[in-house]
């Protein structure tokens, strides 16, 4: 079986690939892209493969934006950290999912359930010209959009993960030593050159094992917040918000950040809320 990845945290990609290799050596991944525009580039110039895992959230876009571009007639499983209220749309279209950070166990019976399906994959084209998995997809995403918009329940909304609890410390390796340094310590995580740090309210920097995909879920959303693919940042943090070009928002941290904070015009509205707008 023939596999594309659609992952941008290469440690994620890697990590799958890993898996795949170890639960069957017949698996083969042929390729592995980070953006919307290089899956669509792949898909567009090579075979289609036998399986498709794709990302929700990539670095230029979101995965909708692939299978708008390009007709894709592989199964498709789903790797995604939003939570089970948002899940309940590929489950409806049988298309299966891997909530990060993934578990080989997730992999294996999610192969499982592809075996399962594999009848949909010969079922012949519709009147429009669309396979039946096609359709399925096309439903699915066009739900995946109005649910991940949607407040659930809680008052939250799908975009912003509700594991049944939270981390409250990490384990740090300093050489031949481990400590832990708990969440109310931490002013944000942040990532640079594919690896992942925290910063405490102290200025101590620290690496961590997880990728900011991975802690965007570990954290409380009532304390943390996401501002973009590279800073997620502790309430208190959050030194200034100042009006940014285009509907952005540009925001000071404390301890100070290097690099600028800009928070996108999608995100900016969600971030206002969580200050308490």
């Amino acid at each position: 079986m023939t596999i594309l990845i659609i992952e941008d945290e290469e440690p994620t990609a890697r990590k799958l690939q890993r898996l795949l290799g170890d639960i069957d050596s017949t698996l083969s991944v042929v390729g592995m892209t980070g953006s919307v525009d290089e899956s669509v580039a792949w898909l567009k110039s090579n075979p289609m493969p036998d399986l498709i895992f794709m990302d929700i959230e990539l670095a230029d876009g979101q995965s909708f934006e692939i299978v708008n571009q390009v007709p894709i007639t592989s199964p498709v499983i789903f790797t995604t950290a939003y939570d089970e209220y948002a899940i309940k749309a590929f489950t409806v279209n049988s298309i299966d999912y891997l909530l990060k950070p993934i578990k080989e166990e997730e992999v294996r019976n999610a192969l499982t359930k592809l075996q399962r399906l594999r009848q949909v994959l010969t079922l012949p084209a519709q009147t429009d010209g669309k396979s039946a998995l096609e359709t399925s997809l096309a439903n699915l995403l066009q739900q995946f959009r109005q649910i991940a918009e949607a407040p659930n329940d809680s008052g939250y909304t799908a975009t912003r993960p509700l594991p049944a609890s939270f981390r409250d410390r990490f384990l740090i390796r300093q050489g031949q030593r481990l400590f832990s340094v708990n969440v109310h310590e931490i002013a944000y995580f942040f990532s640079r050159n594919k690896l992942s740090f925290l910063k405490t309210h102290d200025s101590q920097e620290w690496l961590v094992d997880y990728t900011i995909d991975e802690l965007a879920h570990m954290l409380d959303p009532q304390q943390f917040f996401r501002l973009n693919r590279q800073v997620i940042a502790q309430l208190e943090a959050v030194d200034k918000v100042h009006l940014y070009f285009n509907g952005k928002l540009k925001v000071s941290l404390l301890p100070a950040f290097d690099d600028d904070v800009v928070v996108s015009r999608d995100k900016a509205g969600e971030l206002k809320r969580w200050l308490g707008e």
